[in-house]
């Protein structure tokens, strides 16, 4: 009897190490499966936009916006324009059916700012990009980046899908109420994905 009670204590024993190790094992693959979990990569969105010539001009280009760490960054490149300054701002709506580009509407400004240059504390628009140079071969570029714009996250605040890029005759003088007295719209290309 004591020969039978040794040995199932000993089957006891042996089951109870024998499970304990088998838990110790899993615990150590759940615990190397929490480690070799790889961070999230973030996204670059990149959108590119052609610019079509309106009002009788020849003023045409692209757009390629990149969203990427919460930054957007909008390089515009055009030809055809007459040498020295044209404004370029954001409109609210991506419809460049006109044939004067008045089908974007006014400036982008979902938060009812008044008119101004880029960053003024007096306000601005979150359509108000500036100006642009022009050389004598009628080229230019501008490349400007922001946290204030996202491509397609939902935010009506921010979210530039659904608007249109215009280039304006003229100047903006940063002053003039709503538009900056820019003049006429020369070229207008629709941001859509």
């Amino acid at each position: 009897m004591k020969r039978i009670s040794l040995i199932l204590l000993a089957v006891c024993a042996l089951t109870i190490t024998t499970s304990c190790k088998n838990d110790k094992k899993e615990t150590k693959v759940d615990e190397t499966k929490e480690i070799s979990k790889e961070a999230p990569v973030n996204e670059v969105i990149k959108l590119q936009v052609a610019l079509e010539a309106k009002s009788g001009s020849d003023v045409k280009g692209n757009a390629v916006f990149t969203e990427e760490d919460g930054v957007v960054t909008l390089v515009v490149v055009l030809d055809g324009l007459t040498e020295g300054e044209h404004a370029i701002h954001l409109h609210e709506k991506a419809d460049c059916s006109a044939d004067d580009g008045t089908s974007s509407g006014g400036h982008w400004n979902p938060t009812n700012q008044p008119h101004g240059k880029w960053g003024s504390p007096d306000g601005y628009h979150k359509g108000d990009i500036g100006n642009l140079q022009a050389d004598a071969n009628g080229n230019a570029t501008i490349t400007m980046s922001t946290d204030e714009w996202c491509i397609g996250c939902g935010d009506a605040n921010k979210d530039i899908i659904g608007k249109a890029i215009i280039v304006h005759e003229g100047v903006d003088d940063f002053v003039s109420q709503p538009t900056g007295d820019a003049g006429g719209r020369i070229s207008c290309g629709g941001i859509i994905q």
